[in-house]
């Protein structure tokens, strides 16, 4: 079950950023909008015992009417996934795309300029 609920997120998150690239990091996978541009990661998996969680570098920052994010820490937040049905009720989609489109502001120029291109080959 953990193996699936994994697949699906890297698919929602390359759905929502095809030239996302995955980077093995603190114990789980952590995906950056410009490969190689630590600055650029917008989000990341980890599996724990229970659960899988959906993590967001800027979490704090994204829209959450319904505090679906849990976490109190300065940036991040994350979703708990205990079974597929989690990823669609939580939203995983719309936040994926919220953090995509946040982590472009926080870029430096030049790594903007690279995003920019990524998008506009897409």
């Amino acid at each position: 079950m953990m193996d699936e609920i994994i697949e699906r997120l890297k698919a929602a998150i390359l759905k929502v950023e095809p030239g996302a690239a995955g980077v093995e990091k603190y114990g789980g996978l952590v995906f950056e909008s410009v490969p190689g541009q630590t600055k650029s990661q917008f989000c990341g998996i980890f599996t724990h015992t229970n659960h899988v969680s959906l993590e967001f570098t800027h979490g704090a920052r994204l829209n959450d009417p319904d505090r679906i994010l849990e976490g109190s820490g300065k940036h991040r937040r994350h979703i708990k996934i205990n079974r597929l049905s989690d990823i669609a009720e939580k939203r995983c989609d719309a936040f994926l795309s919220q953090a995509f489109r946040l982590q472009g502001d926080t870029l430096s120029p030049v790594a903007q300029a690279g995003l920019r291109q990524i998008v506009h080959r897409a």
